[in-house]
């Protein structure tokens, strides 16, 4: 190989030489002369090998079943290739080139061996981003943040490749480069604080599983509340509701605090948990001509019976004073309101009834008694959750006044 170069490229120094040209004159025309054929070579060399390399590929692609090969078409990869092969083509022409220019000869040998670093590092570069888009595509790996992972990669290799070309073009020993990086280190450590910390909260957050793509997050500090779209080794992209975009740093999701949803989704209901403030001057013992008519409401009229059977045994074998509602025992309304929307809830079928399912009285407030529904509906999807939750307390809204109960509201000063 050394010889057929030395033939290409020595014939017009020895051509100039047999003319009896002038030795520094001959060495120059002979160099400009060697420099235009050595690029007329390299470029042809170039469209040969990207026409084979990527024809092969493509080929390649369309025969095997596989998607990784059809990304590493669309990451031009094989483009990247066919520019190495020249390229070390240039490098080992470049001693004969500059034979008779010993200043020039290192200066083009380690300027050629620097785009040859950087150009491994880019083909390294194409392939893992079509590595990238393969585990994408695998249901398993989707929603992992393989984004970090690979910018961590890139990162050790690209500070490598840098390290190898400042060894190379300051003829610097590699002790002595790490003596001096650890005289810069603090210089270092500011320069690349958010690489670092998003560095080690990436790895956290994969470890600890606390986020993955996909997720519905919530952050209020952020504004974020939507589904990850992105993880990587700086920011996590957040889409939300709204279409917009939020990023966040990723170091904030191990230093701040955020709601993610997955236990939901992946859980077997979704939480109703809200509630109605009952006017506490609107609450009183039922009398029994209102038991009677409320006997005609379907979801409580076998309870009534049964609890009325229970309280008058109890009264009169107590000889209960019932001239006056306040002794023994007695029902209220709203006790009974409870237990019907407590068997409204259970006969509503958007519910899951495997899981928590109550109405129960929360601690009184100056505005009120609050009546909670704590229930979980069986469909998790948000517009139809907020339907079925609209449709409770419709009915609860509607329902209060038949059993004599009246809901809170702040007087506006309104007159009709």
């Amino acid at each position: 190989m050394h010889k057929v170069m030395e033939i290409i490229f020595g014939w017009s120094y020895k051509l100039l030489k047999s003319w009896h040209v002038n030795e520094t004159l001959a060495s120059y025309f002979s160099l400009l002369f060697d420099l235009v054929l050595l690029y007329f070579l390299a470029y042809g060399i170039y469209v040969a090998f990207r026409f084979v390399l990527v024809r092969a590929m493509i080929m390649l692609a369309r025969r095997t079943r596989t998607r990784f090969d059809d990304l590493l078409v669309s990451n031009k990869t094989a483009k990247y290739i066919a520019y190495l092969i020249p390229l070390l083509f240039v490098y080992k022409s470049v001693p004969i080139i500059f034979r008779n220019f010993d200043y020039w000869e290192p200066i083009f040998g380690k300027l050629t061996k620097m785009y040859i670093v950087l150009l491994v590092l880019w083909i390294i570069r194409s392939i893992f981003n079509a590595l990238r888009d393969y585990l994408k595509q695998i249901p398993r790996y989707s929603d992992k943040p393989i984004d970090s992972y690979i910018q961590v990669i890139m990162i050790v290799l690209w500070t490598f490749g840098i390290t190898a070309i400042f060894l190379s073009l300051f003829n610097i020993s590699f002790k002595a480069l790490l003596g001096t990086f650890g005289a810069i280190s603090a210089i270092v450590l500011l320069i690349f604080r958010d690489t670092l910390l998003g560095f080690v909260a990436s790895i956290q957050v994969s470890v600890n599983d606390m986020v993955r793509i996909g997720d519905w997050i919530t952050m209020d500090k952020f504004g974020a509340d939507g589904d990850v779209i992105e993880i990587n080794l700086a920011t996590v992209k957040v889409r939300n509701f709204d279409n917009t975009t939020t990023t966040i740093p990723t170091y904030s999701l191990i230093s701040d605090s955020f709601r993610n949803w997955r236990g939901m989704l992946s859980s077997d209901g979704r939480r109703i948990k809200r509630h109605i403030l009952i006017k506490a001057s609107s609450i009183r013992f039922l009398k029994d001509n209102e038991l009677e008519d409320l006997k005609k409401i379907h979801l409580v009229s076998a309870y009534i019976d049964q609890r009325q059977t229970d309280i008058n045994k109890f009264n009169k074998t107590r000889n209960i004073d019932k001239s006056i509602l306040i002794n023994g025992r007695n029902m209220t309304n709203f006790g009974l309101f409870r237990k019907y929307i407590t068997q409204y809830l259970q006969n509503y079928p958007g519910l899951n009834r495997d899981m928590i399912l109550l109405c129960r009285q929360l601690q009184p407030t100056p505005h009120g008694i609050p009546l909670e529904i704590y229930t979980f509906s069986s469909d998790k999807r948000f517009e139809n959750y907020e339907y079925i939750m609209a449709d409770i307390f419709d009915h609860i809204f509607a329902s209060v006044g038949y059993f004599g109960l009246v809901i809170y509201e702040m007087y506006s000063g309104d007159v009709e």
